[in-house]
């Protein structure tokens, strides 16, 4: 009898018709109760998923595939990850949909395995134990929602210009391309976690005729391209949904090895619907994650009635030698475009200092949150263009950097500041700030002096870039919620003191530091009844325009 012979590796896959399976030094079979289906590992880690073609016509023919056909247990004892990935393997030969088990529980150890998903899945009620605490390879995704499309060199293309609207080539489609200039730095860190920055990168949506997605433009000049890649986008959405993932964490050395044991996206067009992540385990000591939903090299994502969960801030020392907490994620969004989240919520209190703030973004365009409560908006080496709607942010509040336009409406943003331009980064923003229908609590309701758009930046470091203030920040229907304050206070400030040592014109800046020219206010008012001040570096912002409305 002929079978199916399905070779699954971590990528690509094969298949062929063989005659027999091939032997195997570790035979993990894992037979369901059709029969004449079975799962085995070989002496190389290699899945073989053997299937017989009546079982292959069967399965075809209901359009569906579940966990259990392929032989996983669901006890929340046995190790499921072979079964799992078998599953997935089989559907996206196939093109079928996977479902799992009603009330299966599927314990995931530590085996460096993924489950490759290119069909639509639905988890449902199932739950999911993923145990970190002896893993073989650390950044190796549970899930790997993947395309099968192939990314391509475009040829003819040597230069670009920032905001350029058509590049000379034509595509079998659209594309996400990805262009890298190695012979500049761009982020060239400051502080405690400093560094020599990273090659100047870029990443945008180019259609069949070469026409740039102005929506989320090129930021960059490119006197010269030393990589370029394009990605074709898929047109049909792929819909994840459901499913209660449990992380045992892992509890390895407290320094910079990140853990990616999760779902990673790497597909355009994807929506992961109802999800839920909760974390356990969590001791005196762990190594940071990389994010639970590891977000990039992709496009038009949205996360949505998702409930996710802040992990346990844990300290090392830093490359300036100090001790620093290290930033730890159960969302990453890295050289992705028009990523939305919308409901979401997490497990913890999102004002609890003892949890990092849930999302760390690179190279980012278009970001959204809309009808969410979370500890922290972040943007690290730069975000072009987001928008924060209906939502609410605890301790560590909207950290970001980038370009565009960013737009926070009808929000309760619980931190230090209303918007905070992170320091380590330049505290740089190329465009404008555009707030409305807010509430703005500093420091969750504890005593501070409040200010409203804080970072810093001197003057004496190289950044790698021209650092901005945004260029015109509009506020209107504000409340800032004052009430706790020192008995000195003077009342808040649109500005924090940027750079203290600048209060004359005698103070040089070595990379000059461009502040914001008009700050426009309407309908601004305070608990503490005191008048909204420009700054407490009266000098700094001596040219800003204020318009009251």
């Amino acid at each position: 009898m002929k079978y199916l012979l399905l070779f699954f590796f971590l990528l690509p896959i094969v298949v062929t018709t063989l005659g027999q399976s091939e032997k195997t030094n570790e035979e993990i079979v894992l037979t369901n109760k059709r029969g004449k289906t079975t799962v085995i590992s070989n002496e190389n880690g290699e899945l073989l998923v053997n299937v017989s073609p009546k079982n292959v016509r069967k399965l075809k023919a209901e359009g569906v595939v579940r966990y259990s056909y392929f032989g996983a247990k669901g006890d929340g004892k046995a190790d499921d990850i072979d079964a799992i990935a078998a599953t997935h393997a089989f559907a996206n030969r196939h093109g079928l949909l996977v479902k799992a088990d009603e009330e299966a529980t599927y314990y995931i150890g530590g085996k460096d395995r993924t489950a490759v998903i290119q069909t639509d899945t639905d988890f449902g009620n199932a739950e999911f134990i993923i145990d970190d605490t002896d893993v073989e390879n650390r950044n190796s995704f549970v899930f790997l929602v993947n395309s099968g499309l192939q990314s391509f060199k475009p040829e003819g293309i040597t230069r670009l210009k920032r905001n350029q609207k058509k590049l000379d080539i034509t595509l079998p489609g659209a594309c996400l391309v990805t262009v890298v200039n190695s012979g500049i730095k761009r982020y060239i860190r400051f502080g405690p976690n400093q560094n020599n920055g990273y090659s100047q990168t870029d990443i945008f949506i180019v259609d069949k005729k070469g026409n740039v997605d102005m929506d989320a433009p090129i930021i960059w000049d490119f006197d010269q391209i030393t990589k370029i890649a394009a990605l074709p986008i898929d047109e049909k959405k792929l819909t994840i949904s459901g499913g209660r993932f449990t992380t045992i964490a892992n509890r390895a050395e407290s320094k910079y090895t990140y853990y990616n044991r999760g779902f990673g996206i790497k597909r355009s067009n994807v929506i992961l619907d109802g999800l839920e992540h909760r974390i356990t385990g969590e001791g005196d000591n762990g190594a940071p994650y990389g994010g639970f939903l590891n977000i990039s090299e992709c496009a038009y994502v949205t996360v949505q009635n998702t409930i996710l969960t802040g992990h346990k801030t844990y300290k090392t020392i830093g490359s300036a030698g100090v001790a620093v907490p290290m930033g730890t994620y159960d969302i990453s969004v890295n050289r992705a475009l028009n990523v939305s989240f919308i409901n979401c919520s997490q497990t913890n209190d999102i004002n609890d200092n003892l949890y990092w703030g849930i999302l760390g973004s690179n190279y980012s365009k278009n970001l959204l949150y809309d009808q969410c409560v979370f500890s922290r908006f972040d943007a690290h080496m730069g975000v072009a263009n987001a928008t924060i709607r209906n939502s609410t942010l605890g301790h560590q509040g909207i950290n970001a950097i980038g370009s565009g336009t960013f737009i926070v409406e009808n929000s309760t943003i619980r931190g230090r500041n209303l918007i905070n331009l992170r320091s380590d980064y330049g505290s740089t923003w190329q465009g404008e700030f555009i707030i409305r229908d807010c509430v703005f609590v500093p420091l969750n309701g504890k005593q501070t002096t409040a200010s409203l758009i804080g970072g810093s930046n001197s003057g004496q470091h190289d950044f790698g870039y021209t650092c901005y203030m945004p260029e015109r920040i509009t506020i209107e229907n504000l409340n800032i919620d004052d009430s706790n304050h020192p008995e000195d206070y003077p009342g808040p400030a649109i500005f924090d003191d940027f750079n203290s040592k600048m209060t004359t014109d005698a103070y040089v800046q070595k990379f000059p530091y461009v502040v914001t020219k008009e700050v426009v206010l309407n309908k601004v008012s305070t608990s503490s009844g005191k008048t909204l001040r420009i700054s407490e570096n009266a000098y700094m912002f001596r040219n800003v325009e204020v318009t009251t409305e």
